[in-house]
C-alpha cells in the first residue's frame, strides 16, 4: 500500500468511548477544528444521553463551554461539529480516522491476572472497525497497551476488513490528567505519534500531524516507531507514580525523625535535575493510570524473565499501598487504638481534586480499613455521588451493612457535626486553609541557625477562568497556523526540504526512529479525537463553580474532644488549626501538638 492512500485531508473523525478522556478530547478537537465533524460513539446510551444535555456525565474544570460551544454551534459564527451518538457503525463507516481508546483494565483473572492488561474491548472495537469501514482508514491507537499491540490490531483489521480496504495503525498515547484534562489538552507537553516505518505509516501520521496542528506547535509534535510510542506511555506513567512513591518512602523517615517532607521536597525540588513536580507527599496515588500502567509493567518484564526490573517496579505500588495502610494505622493510634462506635469525617472521595473520578481512589482503601474498625463514617465529597460512593465501597461490603455505618452529606458542616476526626483525603482547594503565598529567597526567615524557607501552599488556581477568557477568541480564530510558525525559525527541522523531517525516506533527519513532525507554516488546519468504551457512573454537575473554603472554626467548634484532623493531602496549615484547639497530623510531619503534650 502507498502513501497515496492517505494524502486526503481528514474531514471526518470517529472517537470510540465516550468516557474521561474521549470527551475532554473530542470537545478540545472539535473546537479547534471547525470544519472537521467529530463523532465520539459509545455502546453506554445512558452517557451519550447525558453528553447531549446539559448535565455532562464527567466533570473538568472548563469543559462543559468547550462542549457547549462544539456541539450546539454559536449562530452567525460556527456550526455545530460535535456530535455524541450510539451509531457505532455508521460513524466508523463514514470516518477518515478512527480512534480507539476503549478501557484497557487489568486482568482479574487467567493469565497475569492482577498484572496483565485486559484487551478485550479492544479486541471488540477493533473488529467493529474491521466489519463496518468502507474505505480506507487510519486507525489510531490511544488506549494505553502493551508494546507491540499495534501489531494485533493490525492483523485483526487485515483478516477481517473488507476486500480493498486498507488500514493504517498508528499509536498515539493520551498524557492528559484529570482535573486540568483542558488545560492538558490545550497545552501539551508533547504529542506522540508512532508509526510503521513505511511511506504509509509516514502519511498516516502526517494526517494526524495535520489535525493536531491547528493548536499545537509543531515542535512538541514527535513521531517515533510504534513499539516506542506504546512503551512510552507506561513508562511516563510508571516514572510518575515512582516519584510520588519515593517522597511517601522519604514522608515515613521524616515522621520518625522530626523532618517536615515538605521541606525535604522543596529543597529536593530546587535540584534543576529533579525539579518541583509530583514530590507532594501524601496518603498514596489513585486514579485509573498509575496502578494498572505500573503493574502492567512488571508483566511485561516478568514475561521477558526479567525478574529484578518486575521487582523493581512492583515497589512502587507495594510502597502506595504501605503508605495507605501506614495512615490508616496513624488514626487508629491517635484515637487511643480504637474507632469502635466513633464518627470519622472525610472530606474527599475522588482520587484527586477537580475530578469526579473514584477508580483506585485512595478514599475507597482508607475508608474501607475505617469500616473495618467498626467507624462510623460521614463523608462529603463537592462532585462525586452517594450513588457512585456507595457503589464503591459496596464491592467489599455488605450493602445493607454499609447503609449503616456510612452516610454521605451534602454540606461538609453535615458531615463534620460532632466528629471524632477529620480525614482529608482529596485535595479540594476548598478544605484548605492556606493562603497564596510566593516563596521569596531574597528576605527569607531567619532562625539563627540558617535561612528559614517559607513553602508555597497548594496552587488555587482553576482552568476554567482561564478558559472562558480564551473561548470567545478561540472560537473566531479557526486559523491557528501562525501560532505553529511563530518558532519555526528555531525548528531544527527546518533545513529539511519536506513537511517530514524524514518526508524523503523514511529514514532521513531521525534518530532511533524519532524526528519532529515538520509541517510547512501554511499546512496547520485540523486534529482529532478519541474514545473509551465506558464503564457507567453517575452524571455529575455542570458548571464549573464549587463551594466556597471551609469555616474552620465552625468545624472546630462542632466536634469531639479532643479534636483530630487528618491532612492525607498536606493542604493544611496546621497552626492554624492547632489555635482552634484541632490536633493535625500530616503526612510526613512530626505532631507538634505531641510534642507540646509532653512537655507539660
Amino acid at each position: 500500500m502507498g502513501a497515496s492512500t492517505y494524502t486526503a485531508k481528514v474531514k471526518r473523525v470517529c472517537c470510540i468511548g465516550a468516557g474521561y478522556v474521549g470527551g475532554p478530547s473530542g470537545a478540545v478537537i472539535a473546537n479547534k477544528n471547525p470544519t472537521v465533524q467529530i463523532t465520539i460513539v459509545d455502546l453506554n446510551s445512558e452517557r451519550i444521553q447525558a453528553w447531549n444535555s446539559d448535565t455532562l456525565p464527567v466533570y473538568e474544570p472548563g469543559l462543559a463551554r468547550l462542549v457547549k460551544t462544539a456541539r450546539d454551534g454559536i449562530p452567525g459564527v460556527r456550526k455545530p461539529n460535535l456530535f455524541f451518538s450510539t451509531q457505532v457503525d455508521k460513524a466508523i463507516a463514514e470516518a477518515d480516522l478512527v480512534f480507539i481508546g476503549v478501557n484497557t483494565p487489568t486482568k482479574t483473572r487467567g493469565l497475569g491476572a492482577g498484572r496483565a492488561s485486559d484487551l478485550g474491548w479492544l479486541e471488540s472495537a477493533t473488529r467493529r472497525i474491521a466489519k463496518a469501514a468502507e474505505r480506507d482508514l487510519i486507525v489510531v491507537e490511544k488506549s494505553t497497551v502493551p508494546c507491540r499491540t499495534a501489531a494485533s490490531i493490525r492483523e485483526i483489521l487485515i483478516a477481517n476488513g473488507k476486500p480493498g480496504v486498507n488500514f493504517e495503525v498508528l499509536s498515539n498515547p493520551e498524557f492528559l490528567a484529570e482535573g486540568t484534562a483542558i488545560k492538558n489538552l490545550l497545552n501539551p507537553d508533547r504529542l506522540l505519534i508512532g508509526c510503521l516505518q513505511t511511506d504509509a505509516g509516514w502519511a498516516a501520521a502526517r494526517q494526524l500531524a495535520e489535525l493536531y496542528a491547528t493548536w499545537v506547535p509543531r515542535e512538541r509534535i514527535v513521531t517515533m516507531n510504534l513499539w516506542s510510542s506504546e512503551l512510552a506511555k507506561l513508562a511516563a506513567n510508571a516514572m510518575l507514580a515512582q516519584r510520588i512513591s519515593s517522597i511517601n518512602a522519604i514522608s515515613a523517615i521524616c515522621e520518625a525523625t522530626g523532618a517536615n517532607v515538605n521541606e525535604v521536597s522543596y529543597a529536593c525540588g530546587l535540584d534543576s535535575r529533579i525539579g518541583p513536580k509530583m514530590l507532594q507527599a501524601s496518603v498514596g496515588f489513585g486514579g485509573s493510570c498509575f496502578k494498572k500502567d505500573v503493574l502492567n509493567l512488571v508483566y511485561i518484564a516478568e514475561s521477558l524473565n526479567l525478574p529484578e526490573v518486575a521487582a523493581y517496579w512492583e515497589s512502587v505500588v507495594q510502597v502506595n499501598e504501605y503508605q495507605r495502610s501506614r495512615f490508616t494505622k496513624r488514626i487508629v493510634t491517635c484515637l487511643h487504638n480504637t474507632l469502635n462506635g466513633k464518627k470519622i469525617a472525610v472530606l474527599g472521595f475522588a482520587y484527586k481534586k477537580d475530578t469526579g473520578d473514584t477508580r483506585e481512589s485512595t478514599a475507597i482503601t482508607v475508608v474501607n480499613n475505617l469500616l473495618a474498625e467498626n467507624a462510623q463514617i460521614s463523608i462529603y465529597d463537592p462532585k462525586v455521588t452517594e450513588s457512585q460512593i456507595m457503589r464503591d465501597l459496596g464491592e467489599n461490603n455488605d450493602l445493607e451493612a454499609l447503609k449503616s455505618s456510612v452516610k454521605v452529606h451534602t454540606n461538609p458542616y453535615d458531615a463534620c457535626d460532632d466528629a471524632h476526626a477529620v480525614v482529608i483525603l482529596t485535595e479540594w482547594d476548598m478544605f484548605s486553609n492556606k493562603t497564596p503565598a510566593v516563596v521569596s529567597l531574597e528576605t527569607p526567615k531567619n532562625s539563627g541557625l540558617g535561612l528559614q524557607l517559607q513553602l508555597p501552599p497548594t496552587p488555587l488556581s482553576s482552568v476554567a477562568d482561564e478558559e472562558r477568557s480564551r473561548s470567545a477568541n478561540d472560537s473566531n480564530n479557526h486559523d491557528n497556523g501562525s501560532q505553529c510558525s511563530r518558532s519555526s525559525s528555531s525548528s531544527p527541522a527546518d533545513s529539511s526540504p519536506g513537511y517530514f523531517a524524514h518526508a524523503a525516506s523514511p529514514s532521513a533527519g531521525k534518530a532511533d526512529g524519532c524526528s519532529l513532525v515538520v509541517l510547512s507554516p501554511n499546512e496547520a488546519k485540523q486534529p482529532t479525537s478519541p474514545f473509551l468504551w465506558t464503564r457507567p457512573s453517575s452524571p455529575l454537575i455542570v458548571d464549573d463553580e464549587l463551594p466556597s473554603r471551609l469555616d474552620w472554626s465552625r468545624i472546630a467548634a462542632a466536634m469531639q474532644r479532643p479534636s483530630y484532623v487528618f491532612d492525607g493531602r498536606n493542604i493544611i496549615d496546621a497552626s492554624n488549626l492547632e489555635k482552634l484547639g484541632l490536633r493535625v497530623e500530616a503526612v510526613g510531619v512530626a505532631s507538634s501538638w505531641k510534642v507540646e503534650a509532653a512537655s507539660v
